[in-house]
């Protein structure tokens, strides 16, 4: 969007070299002695000379961005201030407005069985999962906004929704450390900032980053960020969760995303990333606040704190990138939760929820580097469980202990741009467990 038209390119050229051909063209003139009025000319050549360089740099970087159609800006792995390449755009913008975006599209195909050999009576489908454009602008080099608009399958008359994902307005008085204030991404995890489809493996989200760490998640708050050497870091103070939407399947239902949040209760949230030698990644991160929102039972109000902490790794080395997650959540108050949400016997929130995954991936086009190419198989192992404990009187629901292996293979023929399939065997305490096949394609711009 910010590349120039290819017919202006050679004119804005011409201009920009139109002094230093002057220059060349008029006589020598005589070298000013010391102590002359000409004296001080001298500098100021030195002066064109160097902002002659600079807008011969601005029009390479021009002529580079219109002949690879931008493409250059959001490669893979390319992103900034804790945001995937497409949706960290803005940054790489000198000035005024940046658009980006991504999109996915998934083929689900089930087993016909359970893993207790029951049908399934599961149907198979493809869905339009996402259409996301982003907008941002940027007001000058320390003031901007940012912000993702989100298309959920594809239409909103048969079940598709559309969503604000972020928007922020972020200011950056100093070189390290900035202020944001909107609409936040909770730094919680991997996938939560980065979940454009290149970025990630396999056709779906790992279970673990949507039931324990409920991607996307997203809330009204502010914070700092900023970063020191090696070490980056994020910190909000953001609406908390509401417990009128926990059950059995985890804290996901009380996401408040935004729309007209109730803030009775407020939570703070933040991770801090230490980036080692040789691709190590290290990082940690929180969420704690209370879920009540004013809600009582009888006279009793409401508290339900819930504090979630998990802890990453990321170790990449040549076509190699292995990956570890785990987090763990407490909930109080799960009992009066139970009694105001009206759930009884095994569909009760869990007092405590846990899950971690372990991932490996290898690029083989990096033993023999060809183009832009990358084919990647990898293989993911997970586990969870929703109700790790549950309150006295309350039974748990076997099939919330499950785990998950998923094998499969990435293709990117351009680091935007990524073809997907895999297969995932899963297993609960319930054997109600249904494998499946996944096909997804996905883009980043």
């Amino acid at each position: 969007m910010h590349g120039f038209p290819r017919p202006i390119l050679p004119a804005l050229l011409v201009l920009a070299l139109v002094p230093a051909v002057g220059a060349q063209d008029s006589p020598p003139a005589e070298e000013p002695k010391v102590g002359s009025p000409g004296a001080s000319q001298a500098p100021a050549e030195g002066d064109r000379l160097a902002e002659l360089e600079r807008r011969i740099d601005l029009l390479a970087a021009e002529l580079e961005k219109t002949r690879t159609g931008g493409a250059a800006e959001t490669e893979s792995g390319a992103g900034a201030q804790g945001l995937a390449p497409a949706a960290s755009k803005v940054y790489r913008t000198a000035r005024g407005v940046s658009i980006g975006g991504y999109g996915e599209v998934l083929y689900e195909n089930y087993q016909a069985k359970k893993q207790d050999g029951t049908p399934s009576g599961r149907t198979d489908q493809t869905d339009f999962l996402r259409g996301i454009v982003y907008v941002g602008y940027k007001f000058s080099d320390r003031i901007l906004f940012n912000s993702e608009l989100e298309f959920e399958h594809a239409s909103t008359g048969k079940g598709g929704e559309v969503s604000v994902e972020f928007g922020y307005l972020e200011m950056k008085p100093w070189k390290g450390l900035g202020f944001r204030a909107g609409m936040l991404l909770v730094p919680v995890g991997f996938l939560n900032e980065l979940h454009e489809p290149p970025v990630f493996h396999g056709a779906r989200r790992p279970d673990v980053e949507s039931a324990i760490v409920p991607s996307t998640w997203r809330e009204n708050g502010a914070g700092l960020f900023g970063e020191a050497g090696p070490v980056s870091f994020r910190a909000y103070l953001v609406s908390g969760l509401s417990s009128s939407g926990f059950s059995a399947a985890g804290i996901r239902g009380g996401r408040q995303s935004g729309a007209r949040s109730k803030s009775e209760d407020f939570a703070v949230t933040g991770r801090v990333d230490w980036s080692g030698p040789r691709g190590l990644l290290l990082g940690v991160s929180f969420f704690s606040g209370g879920s009540g929102q004013g809600a009582t039972v009888g006279e009793t109000e409401i508290g339900g704190r819930v504090t979630l902490l998990e802890s990453h790794l990321q170790y990449q080395w040549r076509g190699l990138e292995i990956r570890a997650l785990g987090a763990r959540s407490s909930l109080a108050d799960a009992a009066l939760i139970n009694a105001k949400n009206s759930l009884a016997g095994a569909k009760s929130v869990g007092e405590a929820q846990y899950g971690y995954y372990l991932q490996a991936a290898y690029d083989l086009m990096s033993l023999r580097p060809s183009g832009q190419w990358s084919v990647t198989p990898f293989v993911r192992y997970e586990k969870l469980d929703t109700q790790d404990g549950v309150p006295a009187g309350f039974q748990k629901d076997p099939a919330s202990t499950r785990t998950l292996v998923t094998a499969g293979l990435g293709v990117r023929p351009l680091p935007q741009v990524v073809l997907k399939a895999d297969y995932q065997r899963m297993r609960n305490q319930a054997r109600t467990g249904v494998s499946q096949f996944n096909l997804a394609v996905g883009y980043l711009f």
